[in-house]
């Protein structure tokens, strides 16, 4: 007589809450920058003479230049998740095929860091030409939506840093302090493309 073993019991495979809610968070903002962009294309449909003149002003070459930064910070902040990924907190050697999520997080800080020093610069230029928040309404559409994700970038930043805080703090760099981590990513990848259909509606498709 043959005895049949109990089966296994099924175990749920929860997603994890952070992740989630990250996820829905980061929906709430596509919706935000949505209206931005809304707003921008209806000012924009309203006075066309207004920004056929005024887009004349803007610095497109720096603004790549800019653009292209942030971008390579995509890649730079991926390449600290893969370190995270496999608890690779610090680097193990010189070369950056050895660094650790430390320092891929802390170069990707650098180049959000002068993207937003980009930013600065160029709204100092164009206030000095006569381009304001309160000039005409193409100054009022230009200054709040990139102005926004300025603000968006510099939350960015706070958070890297708090991120890399986490990891010299924790003794044992564990699955909690690489979530951070993978967390911080999506907030940045998202930043990253919203300025890119930015560039393109206010510097390419002026």
């Amino acid at each position: 007589m043959s005895v049949t073993s109990p089966a296994a019991p099924l175990t749920i495979q929860r997603p994890n809450v952070t992740s989630v809610g990250t996820i829905v968070w980061l929906g709430s903002e596509v919706m935000f920058f949505a209206g931005l962009f809304a707003m921008y294309f209806s000012l924009r449909a309203g006075a066309p003479d207004l920004w056929a003149n005024d887009t004349q002003i803007l610095n497109v070459p720096f603004a790549l230049v800019n653009t292209l930064i942030l971008v390579a910070s995509s890649f730079t902040a991926q390449f600290g998740v893969f370190a995270a990924e496999r608890m690779q907190a610090r680097r193990t050697g010189p070369s950056p095929a050895k660094w650790g999520m430390i320092e891929w997080f802390f170069l990707t800080y650098v180049m959000g860091a002068i993207f937003v020093a980009g930013q600065v610069w160029e709204y100092a230029t164009l206030v000095s030409e006569g381009v304001s928040l309160s000039s005409n309404s193409y100054g009022s559409a230009f200054y709040i939506t990139t102005g926004f994700h300025a603000l968006h970038v510099t939350g960015g930043l706070i958070a890297f840093l708090l991120v890399i805080g986490r990891a010299y703090a924790a003794k044992n760099f564990g699955h909690r302090e690489a979530t951070s981590a993978i967390v911080v990513s999506y907030y940045w990848h998202f930043v990253d493309v919203v300025w890119i259909g930015l560039f393109l509606v206010v510097y390419v498709l002026k």
